[in-house]
């Protein structure tokens, strides 16, 4: 596994080198949804920095441990979030990537203040208007995001997107940095372990790799 790591680092370098930015710019999240506390250590013990949970009860059993050997690890949570999980979630999570709608962007505004805490937010924009998927619509995404920034005073630092698999991404991922950079955001989710040279390529300050990393998920 620290070979695969060192293989997608690799490819990181050579993607941003070959688009012409600074590799510096982008971020790697390593996707250990799923996986044990034994399998994450030795990513870690890498110098792995930045890891990425789905789920905010796996993630508060797992990562308190982890916390103890790994003090500078920066928690996402990149999948999605139910409004009555977000006080643990603040608790558990550094960043959360999946703010995809009002109600729960109030909800973590509320819990927020009566916490005391801030939290990183993206925007999660369901780029490919998919039914299945969540995510605001591309054409409510600037109205989402100043309601988050200006009335819930949010801290939202970026966007971010999961496009229709089977289907080229370029074109999902150049919207995305578009809607970035129109609402002046500078922080962009998106590639993940199959897509993500290309995702560099389109201005991905941060990529979520797991399956390249970690191998196959354990089977439940």
């Amino acid at each position: 596994m620290t070979s695969h790591l060192q293989s997608v680092q690799q490819n990181i370098l050579a993607a941003a080198k070959q688009a012409k930015r600074n590799p510096t710019e982008v971020s790697l999240v390593a996707v250990s949804k799923t996986h044990p506390i034994e399998t994450i250590k030795p990513i870690a013990d890498q110098g792995q920095k930045i890891f990425g949970e789905n789920k905010v009860q796996e993630a508060a059993q797992k990562w308190p441990e982890l916390r103890k050997h790994y003090d500078d690890i920066k928690l996402h949570l990149i999948g999605p979030l139910q409004s009555n999980k977000v006080r643990q979630a603040l608790q558990v999570f550094d960043v959360i990537e999946t703010v995809d709608r009002p109600k729960l962007a109030r909800a973590i505004a509320r819990i927020s203040q009566e916490e005391n805490t801030q939290c990183d937010c993206y925007i999660q924009v369901n780029i490919g208007q998919e039914a299945q998927k969540a995510g605001i619509a591309p054409e409510q995404a600037d109205d989402f995001i100043a309601q988050c920034r200006d009335d819930l005073k949010l801290n939202i630092i970026g966007l971010m997107c999961i496009p229709p698999a089977g289907e080229d991404p370029t074109p999902f991922f150049h919207a995305l940095k578009n809607i970035a950079n129109r609402n002046g955001l500078n922080k962009i989710s998106m590639g993940m372990s199959s897509d993500y040279p290309l995702a560099i390529a389109c201005g991905a300050t941060s990529v979520r790799v797991g399956t390249a990393i970690f191998g196959a998920r354990p089977k439940p």
